[in-house]
């Protein structure tokens, strides 16, 4: 019953959403640091779109958004947004 409440779920979040957090995951789970750029490239989503969603993300708390040195922008899912995903995707 659990897992048919998680897909249940996850068929009412924004699809752009779902793809976001995913790659996020994808890139925790490599402990790397995934450019706006790279992001938007792995996930087919554009620039404009991307960053709207991130500055989403990062209003509730589980997204961290970073600008390096050199200008480049970086996002990574923060401790909470880790410890929240596989409730949200029934992922272990």
């Amino acid at each position: 019953m659990a897992n048919a409440d998680a897909s249940q779920h996850e068929d009412e979040l924004d699809p752009v959403k779902v793809t976001i957090l995913r790659h996020l995951w994808e890139a925790s789970q490599e402990s790397a640091l995934w450019s706006l750029a790279k992001l938007s490239k792995r996930s087919c989503i554009p620039m404009s779109t991307l960053r709207r969603t991130l500055s989403e993300f990062e209003d509730a708390g589980i997204v961290d958004v970073t600008t390096h040195e050199d200008g480049r922008i970086f996002a990574s899912l923060n401790a909470t947004g880790i410890e929240i995903f596989p409730t949200l995707f029934s992922t272990q």
